[in-house]
């Protein structure tokens, strides 16, 4: 029997599709799945949903909730990480503070002022679950959801956890490019390689035919900057799917993708609007982000309008309807470990054996990864193509410096680590950098470690 614990279970509407992934591959069936969450009142929720999906299929899944932290990872073969410290209240002092020095975030999770800030909010959380899992699950391996992606997975490595972080894009990225050069996506290989949400689809072939010239054609036709997009179907920020056609989300406002495509050849493995973030180009004022993002995707709206019971209530009648996996790498993860049986998955895992070559050896880096019952194996993967990495190596930087300021505690790296944004570079000066960063520092103060909590 495999155990499981899944930390932040009473989220709005993963963790229970984590539960039902888990459960739909028939060697995890009789697994303990404990489900741990500081608010009891929203752990019930996804608690008594996967109640009724184990009893629907009449399943021997042990369905466990806690919310003592310590009681989920006791012995526990695999712990996944899925929570937002602060949730939406926090959120909001990351998106809005930086707007007002005009640093336009749509997503803000990952990069920029408000991936720095959301990762060190969650620093003491990590710590107490590191302290706990080396104690009583030593051997486990951790699959980390959480956002900031590479920064979380960063600083759980280097507190002593065998973490490797997930992602959906470039699952999402390389079926909506099959989609739109009309290819079945299962005659489609790939090779992607890169930092999470920057990544780059390096090989894109259908047998040996290089699908690249049709794709930089298409795309060039379609994507046009300034062409409008009228009509997208609006996207509720659930990607764990595959998407069939093209949202507000992607596929249809592909021209930030596109224009980068052009200009360093080889496109991204993560949305237009996210892919703004993360470079200086592209949200310079109001006017050029119609421009190159004619329909706005904002992930802060869509999180503050979650409909948490409606939302679990579809996806349990869902998968009472058909219990399948979705697009997540991370059951699959599990059941290879369990079973033995090897699956292949891009994760996040520290580049310290030299993975890609010509980043940083402490980056975190997205590559493909060999799962079987020895665990995750990553792939090494040589040199980038230099101009991508050094497109990653600006947001490598930032990262980097926002780990090192909850290793050691200094704060002067927080302000760093902000500067260096490439977005936040192109629009402030350092003084309005260093204000708009004590501002973050101030709004966060009671759920930052407490030596970040004074200004330099």
């Amino acid at each position: 029997m495999t155990t499981i614990a899944i930390i932040g279970a009473g989220g709005f509407v993963f963790p229970f599709r984590l539960f039902g992934d888990l459960v739909s591959f028939p060697a995890l069936q009789d697994s303990e799945i404990r489900l741990m969450d500081i608010d009891p009142g929203r752990l019930e929720g996804v608690a008594s949903a996967a109640r009724a999906l184990v009893a629907h299929h009449g399943l021997p899944t042990r369905v466990v909730p806690t919310t003592d932290r310590r009681e989920a990872l006791a012995g526990a073969d695999v712990v996944i990480i899925t929570f937002q410290v602060g949730g939406v209240a926090s959120y909001r002092h990351d998106v809005e503070i930086p707007r007002r020095y005009g640093v336009d975030q749509p997503v803000g999770d990952t990069v920029g002022p408000g991936g720095v800030f959301r990762f060190l909010r969650s620093v003491p959380a990590y710590r107490e679950i590191a302290a706990d899992a080396l104690e009583l699950c030593p051997d486990a391996t951790v699959i980390n959801y959480a956002n900031p992606m590479a920064m979380a997975t960063s600083y759980l490595n280097a507190l002593g956890l065998r973490t490797v972080g997930l992602c959906h894009s470039v699952q999402g990225t390389t079926r909506m490019l099959a989609r739109t050069l009309e290819v079945p996506y299962e005659e489609v290989s790939y090779r992607c390689a890169g930092i999470n949400h920057q990544a780059w689809v390096l090989e894109l072939r259908r047998g040996r035919e290089d699908l690249y010239p049709r794709l930089r054609a298409l795309m060039a036709e379609r994507h046009r900057i300034g062409r409008g997009a009228g009509g997208l179907r609006r996207d509720d920020g659930d990607h764990s799917g595959a998407a069939d056609d093209a949202s507000t989300y992607e596929g249809g406002n592909e021209q930030v993708r596109t224009a980068i495509m052009e200009q360093f050849g080889y496109f991204q493995t993560e949305s237009s609007h996210h892919a703004s973030e993360y470079l200086p180009y592209f949200r310079k004022s109001a006017d050029m982000v119609t421009e190159y993002i004619p329909q706005r995707w904002d992930y802060y709206e869509i999180c503050a309008a979650h409909d948490v019971p409606g939302d679990l209530t579809d996806q349990l009648e869902w998968l009472k309807a058909e219990l399948k996996p979705s697009v997540e790498y991370g059951a699959s993860i599990v059941n290879s470990i369990a079973t033995g049986v090897p699956s292949v998955v891009y994760g996040n895992v520290p580049n310290a054996g030299a993975l890609i070559t010509n980043l940083p050896a402490d980056a975190c880096v997205e590559v493909p990864c060999l799962v079987d019952a020895n665990g995750v194996q990553p792939v090494a993967q040589g040199e980038l193509p230099p101009q991508l990495a050094a497109l990653n190596r600006t947001n490598v930087n930032v990262q980097t410096l926002a780990v090192r300021a909850a290793l050691e505690g200094d704060v002067r790296h927080v302000h760093h680590a902000v500067a260096l944004d490439p977005l936040t570079s192109a629009m402030c000066t350092l003084p309005q950098i260093r204000s708009m960063t004590e501002e973050l520092l101030a709004a966060h103060a009671d759920l930052l470690p407490p030596e970040l909590v004074t200004t330099p």
